[in-house]
């Protein structure tokens, strides 16, 4: 056989020897991740389309979902097809589109909705600062200023009125949702009083104390933010007369005596504003007041994925940080607190007990 021959021979069998079988190929796994905008652009218009929405439990065709979102047929199978590709909505052999369990996630009724989460992690400040990470690598620092000439909220609630609407319902959603859990997880037996520190609406509180009758709540968070407080909470609720609503700043001062503090995803600010806060409890609690903070972390926890890229978030839009059960337990030390068990609440949130010591 001449050596042309052979080279030929032996290309014809490399070219034809089967691929492995086995997980994607690196490369091909990169490219896919590196279009990881695209998996989130569809989502965020599948939402603001209200694709979800509009398919029932009944499979129907791009043309007919088309026409009850008002869009071109053909471009909407496309991103169907993509969205398909990950799970959200399945294409039959028909071409029908049907419901998975994440694209129903995508629809506002659903008890369990992450809309408004999906549409919040996606708003267009979002799309501006990602491209900036090496620099808020490089300084260790938010980009939003640079961008915007505005602090991040200061921008939201002047500049996007729309994406503020946007965020104030993404933080509805996810502090009901794990309000349940908290309160399920949380023993008061022996407590009188709970003081939700920085509690948003109040949803966490309402809960306790749905869950314990003979307890008494305290609601505190900035004026703008507790005058919008949980029905249930307000004049008139069914918690209403077993509430005291307080207006103020934590970092700034905390006038609140309780037997327990719950503090839940408000310290993943700067380390200062962190520092401030928990000094204020201890320094306002009596001793043998338990304390219990509750946050993401961003190690030994089974939604790492989410938790380390609300993480990269936190540091391009505020200079925030998740924080790890090291870092967490440290500053609590620190402001004076003795640490003691640390429990995991549900998938992607973990509580700390503590106590001000006598």
């Amino acid at each position: 056989m001449t050596t042309t021959a052979s080279t030929a021979l032996t290309a014809s069998t490399a070219s034809t020897a089967p691929i492995e079988p086995t997980a994607p190929h690196a490369s091909m796994r990169l490219r896919e991740l590196v279009f990881g905008a695209a998996c989130a652009a569809a989502v965020r218009a599948a939402a603001r389309l209200g694709v979800a929405d509009a398919l029932e439990d009944t499979p129907r065709t791009a043309e007919d979902l088309a026409a009850a979102v008002k869009t071109d047929a053909r471009a909407l199978r496309r991103m169907l097809r993509a969205l398909a590709c990950y799970g959200i909505f399945t294409e039959g052999a028909d071409g029908r589109f049907a419901h998975t369990d994440m694209s129903r996630l995508l629809r506002e009724d659903d008890p369990h909705s992450l809309r408004y989460i999906a549409l919040w992690c996606t708003e267009p400040w979002t799309w501006a600062a990602w491209p900036r990470l090496d620099t808020a690598v490089r300084t260790g620092g938010s980009v939003f200023g640079e961008l915007y000439g505005k602090e991040f909220f200061t921008y939201l609630h002047e500049d996007a009125e729309e994406s503020a609407h946007v965020f104030n319902r993404a933080m509805t959603t996810s502090s009901v949702q794990s309000a349940r859990d908290v309160a399920e997880l949380l023993d008061l037996t022996g407590a009188s009083t709970v003081a939700d520190i920085g509690g948003g609406q109040g949803h966490v509180l309402a809960s306790l104390l749905e869950k314990n009758p003979g307890l008494k709540g305290t609601l505190f968070d900035l004026p703008g933010v507790v005058e919008k407080a949980d029905p249930r909470l307000r004049e008139g609720g069914a918690l209403a007369d077993r509430v005291s609503i307080v207006p103020g700043d934590c970092r700034r001062a905390l006038p609140v005596d309780a037997d327990v503090y719950v503090i839940k995803n408000i310290l993943e600010w700067d380390d200062d504003s962190t520092a401030r806060t928990l000094r204020n409890v201890v320094g306002s609690a009596r001793p043998g007041a338990r304390v219990i903070v509750i946050e993401n972390l961003v190690d030994d926890s089974p939604s790492m994925k989410f938790t380390t890229s609300m993480d990269l978030l936190l540091l391009l839009n505020v200079g925030g940080a998740k924080h790890t059960k090291e870092s967490m337990t440290s500053r609590m030390e620190a402001a004076g607190l003795v640490v003691g068990e640390i429990r995991p609440v549900n998938s992607y949130l973990h509580a700390f007990e503590s106590v001000v010591p006598g």
